[in-house]
């Protein structure tokens, strides 16, 4: 490999920040405007009084107060910051504070506490408190709903004393003295106790968290919260959505005595050329203050973008997986700036992508295929868009030149939409969407479309599924004003996290082809004369299983200071079984030979059904797999590395062959990562739902997919406070013809590409 310069890889899923993160110090906007608060506002004195900005501030001298004559020096930026001097000292700068939730600590009301009814107890191994408890007087052995007022408080907030109690084990019976600790102060000795995710995810059932009532989630200190700079503070600024602060920060130099204004532009300057790309990638309705947590995929990669950008690097090779992920058409304009930038400071851009917008704005593409997995791996061509679009051997170059029709299945026709039903869904304002009455459609699919921050994920994720779900012991969110439901009685929320949290989840497990296939080898002359059945041939657990990688098919190796190491097991080379599997072998059904268990798993599922797809248990579920597009798929696959929209097509398969007339199907964004081919993959399956009598949802940007739509709901028409409004819904001609959506005008240039 030659002239290869210094590389920055951006993820296409970067990795989700903790509780300190905010949209705000992601990008580093946080970090101008502590600096401008620091310097350019007015700031209060020890006594309380307010003074006028100065440029003794920026010059480090002390400032004296105006109204009493005191010194004092203004706080400087670290000390406006949430976590640092800044922190609001009840929340830690979190914003959030976490109390025990007494209601959650009683197991049953009609219980006593002997028979367990203090849960934390029970849990986290504290016996011998209810002993220690009647210590004090409680009674132990009557149901908790007939205690007094005072023996739950002494069990919910009981003094730490110490108290001699009795107690059997079955060495005898001893004397002993024990510290009594009560139900609340268990749960946050635990809570300071959990190191992992698990140890903590088994202590929330007992805690509530809500805004931190001195600083009103703010997270900043009053002392960080009193500079100004006209009549705001940094709490206020941070509060608003980007585009208000851009707009509010180029008014601030005239706002400032005429001595402090270039430095007050300098300082502008710096925020608003930091905003501006974050602005042209469709974040503007994001608030500074947002969680970092709370942030979509998408928008984390859209930062990530933007601060490579700001650094004003040269030479560097940038290679972005996948940047078009979550964006709108319209967004798709200021990737496209982004790059350029990148590539005008001297640097070098290297992507993956699908989206056929992004690749004709491309200088060279490299195309590997032809198809999947085992079928793909080569390069297949390579130019320019347009010599693509001429290649024969190109699968994209019929999307790039437009000679691929979008429209591939029979849409229905206008007056037929809601001929099944109408779903309908009526809500009160909430966040930044306005009040909706909104109409689905049944047995039809309908896209959501709209720009991020435009309300589509409250509209059905927040408003519509849950009002679906709701029953007696979880009712509807308060925001839901009415529901139709239209006899839809089961909602089916298709996402695309992965399936299986560690290798030994794999594609044969997940399906259920793997125990259909034990039981076949389970069945041999040879397994039974050795006493095997269905579970010793179990990679997981079963006597065949390799004894190097217990089942695995990989190995860790410690790398000292770097991360370990994860290879193929060197004794089973990846097929997770001991050598004794070989043994056991079944005939092809094809007649090309003996079959292993092992050289099963390690065939993909277009090479399995063909060799044992006469087993007819076998054969249906790998044809399941098939008929949703994984036939490329090794059956041995850990699902943890599949893809987003392979893992939502996986968890399909068994819905394919159900009857779902009362079901609703929603999915979100099911195209990401996808090929214009396989986007035909997923519309074919879509399709399958939709003859078995399922209704489907999708919230998407892809235009290929919303033309296929019977129904679009466009939502908008910007994002945050410019969204939150239906703007138009209708078939997907009928959206391509008003002016007033987005959505629509991408849609009809899209439709009108297609066509020539």
């Amino acid at each position: 490999v030659a002239h290869v310069p210094a590389a920055l890889a951006l993820r296409q899923r970067p990795g989700v920040p903790g509780v300190r993160s905010t949209f705000g110090t992601s990008t580093e906007l946080l970090n101008v405007l502590r600096l401008m608060f620091s310097r350019l506002a007015e700031h209060v004195c020890p006594n309380g009084h307010r003074n006028p900005p100065t440029l003794d501030v920026a010059a480090e001298i002390p400032v004296e107060c105006r109204e009493c004559g005191v010194s004092f020096e203004p706080p400087g930026a670290e000390a406006l910051a949430f976590n640092s001097g800044g922190a609001c000292p009840r929340c830690e700068g979190t914003g959030t504070v976490r109390e025990v939730d007494d209601g959650a600590l009683i197991r049953d009301g009609a219980m006593s506490i002997a028979d367990g009814t203090v849960i934390p107890w029970q849990m986290f191994g504290f016996n011998v408190q209810p002993q220690i408890a009647a210590e004090f007087g409680v009674r132990i052995d009557v149901p908790w709903d007939e205690l007094s007022d005072w023996e739950r408080e002494i069990v919910f907030n009981g003094p730490e004393e110490k108290k001699d109690i009795t107690v059997a084990t079955k060495n005898g019976v001893h004397e002993l003295n024990f510290t009594f600790r009560n139900a609340r102060l268990t749960v946050t000795e635990e809570l300071a106790r959990a190191d992992t995710e698990r140890r903590l995810s088994r202590v929330r059932r007992f805690l509530r968290e809500h805004t931190c009532p001195d600083c009103e989630g703010t997270r900043l200190s009053p002392a960080a919260r009193a500079p100004r700079i006209g009549e705001l503070g940094l709490a206020d600024v941070t509060a608003m959505a980007l585009a208000d602060v851009n707009q509010w920060a180029a008014g601030v130099p005239e706002k400032l005595p005429q001595e402090m204004r270039r430095m007050a532009e300098i300082l502008v300057d710096a925020l608003t050329s930091t905003a501006r790309r974050l602005l042209d990638l469709g974040l503007g309705y994001l608030a500074l203050d947002r969680a970092g947590a709370t942030l979509s995929t998408g928008e984390r990669q859209r930062v990530q973008l933007a601060r490579s950008v700001r650094n004003q690097t040269t030479g560097v090779l940038y290679v972005l997986d996948e940047p078009s992920i979550g964006l709108h058409p319209a967004n798709i304009r200021g990737l496209e700036g982004v790059l350029q930038d990148l590539l005008a400071d001297g640097n070098s851009v290297v992507m993956v992508d699908h989206d056929a917008q992004v690749l004709r704005g491309a200088d060279h593409l490299v195309e590997i295929g032809p198809g999947s997995g085992r079928d793909g791996g080569r390069v297949v061509a390579t130019g320019t868009p347009a010599e693509l679009g001429g290649d024969p051997n190109s699968v994209i170059g019929g999307f790039l030149a437009g000679r691929e029709d979008v429209v591939i299945r029979s849409r229905v026709a206008r007056d037929e939409v809601f001929a099944e039903g109408t779903l309908r869904l009526r809500t009160r304002p909430i966040h930044t969407v306005d009040a909706l009455d909104v109409s689905v459609p049944r047995g039809r699919l309908t896209a959501v479309t709209g720009v991020s921050g435009s309300g589509k994920t409250t509209m059905v994720l927040e408003s519509l599924v849950p009002a679906l779900q709701a029953d007696a012991d979880t009712p509807a969110p308060g925001h839901v004003a009415a529901l139709e439901p239209a006899g839809i009685e089961r909602v089916n929320v298709v996402d695309a996290t992965p399936i299986g949290q560690n290798v030994r989840s794999t594609v044969a497990t997940y399906s259920g082809v793997l125990d259909e296939l034990r039981r076949e080898w389970a069945r041999l002359d040879s397994a039974r004369e050795d006493g095997l059945k269905a579970g010793g041939f179990s990679y997981n657990t079963g006597s065949l299983r390799c004894p190097r990688c217990e089942g695995t098919g990989e190995i860790s190796l410690d790398a000292q200071f770097l991360p370990d190491i994860d290879i193929a097991c060197p004794e089973c080379e990846g097929s997770r079984f001991a050598p004794a599997a070989e043994k056991y072998v079944r005939p092809s059904d094809t007649g090309s030979g003996p079959l292993t268990l092992p050289r099963v798993l390690a065939m993909t599922i277009a090479e399995a059904i063909d060799h044992i797809g006469g087993v007819p248990r076998v054969r249906t579920k790998l044809q399941g797999l098939l008929d949703v597009g994984l036939g490329y798929l090794t059956l041995g696959e850990a699902t943890p590395a599949l893809s987003g929209g392979e893992a939502q097509r996986l968890k399909l398969v068994s819905e394919l062959r159900r009857s779902q007339g009362r079901t609703l199907f929603v999915f979100d964004e099911p195209t990401v990562g996808l090929h214009p081919r396989d986007v035909r993959v997923l519309i074919g399956v879509l399709q399958q739902l939709l003859d078995q009598g399922g209704s489907v949802l999708v919230i998407e940007h892809d235009l290929d997919l919303v033309a296929n739509a019977d129904y679009v709901i466009d939502m908008g028409p910007g994002g945050g406070e410019d969204g939150g409004k239906v703007v138009c819904a209708g078939t997907p001609d009928e959206v391509a013809a008003i002016e007033a959506s987005l959505t629509g005008n991408y849609l009809a240039q899209h439709l009108a590409h297609s066509l020539g």
